[in-house]
């Protein structure tokens, strides 16, 4: 009981003080700053620390031997003999049946008797792109040219499988660059793109494909690409909203670093 009232005799005397303008205002505590963090502080169980780094960061946009951002297997896909290809198929084959299968229907019956290898046959060209040697697309289509001015190719068309659902997503991709004394065949421009499209994918990431590769194989002054897309994962699924599309760009070089120069180019393009 003592030692309350002790505690508040010491109280009133401090704010008698304070009114007098004899006791002199506490310093202001800064708040303490919360320590760096550190991977040790995350979880490991996040997302973060569970999915692997992007091969856009560890890899560069062109291996050694010509192969551009290759899947686990793709060089397994390339090398395969005739037996190879045709166990391949199969294999693919036997899982869509189980598939099928387990979704309730008859495998036997007339209409969906040679489902599974259709669907393997059909998987296996939707995903080509993953055999696809850079070199081989290119070619010998890299010409010395002196010019300098801005080169578009519009409305290419694209479809490609969306890697989380695997349903289709298409639309149209833009590529623009400026030169810095070589030039790209103009059909090769849609063939680099049919070369990523023709993989599982994500639209920011096969965006920014085309563009660093260009880069990589013309050196040029600056690269653009802009796509725009419709997502059969938005539209059949999901939220179901028919009208929707998707667009993304990436911008490169002069295109990034001068908004003149970007905008000319949205205008040529008629997005701006």
């Amino acid at each position: 009981m003592s030692e309350h009232k002790d505690n508040e005799n010491h109280n009133l005397k401090r704010e008698h003080e304070s009114v007098n303008g004899t006791h002199s205002p506490r310093p202001v505590v800064q708040p303490k700053r919360s320590k760096l963090i550190t991977s040790s502080h995350f979880d490991l169980n996040s997302p973060l620390q569970t999915r692997p780094a992007s091969p856009l960061i560890l890899n560069p946009p062109i291996d050694s031997d010509g192969l551009s951002w290759p899947s686990h297997g793709a060089r397994s896909r390339i090398d395969q003999t005739p037996e190879e290809a045709a166990e391949r198929e199969k294999r693919i084959a036997d899982a869509v049946r189980t598939i099928l299968t387990e979704l309730g229907e008859d495998t036997n019956r007339e209409g969906i008797l040679e489902t599974p290898e259709r669907y393997a046959r059909a998987m296996l060209f939707f995903t080509k792109g993953y055999e696809d040697n850079i070199r081989d697309v290119i070619k010998h289509a890299v010409f010395e040219e002196n010019h300098d001015e801005m080169v578009i190719v519009r409305d290419i068309e694209i479809y490609s499988l969306c890697e989380h659902h695997l349903v289709p997503f298409f639309g149209k991709v833009h590529i623009g660059y400026i030169p810095n004394k070589r030039v790209l065949g103009l059909s090769k421009l849609a063939r680099l793109a049919e070369m990523y499209a023709r993989r599982f994918q994500v639209q920011e990431r096969l965006t920014k494909q085309i563009a660093m590769a260009l880069s990589e194989i013309l050196k040029p002054r600056g690269v653009a690409v802009v796509m725009e897309a419709t997502h059969m994962c938005m539209v059949s699924r999901g939220v179901q909203k028919t009208g929707s599309s998707t667009t993304t760009s990436c911008m490169l070089g002069c295109f990034r670093d001068h908004q003149k120069t970007r905008e000319e180019f949205l205008t040529l393009l008629g997005r701006k």
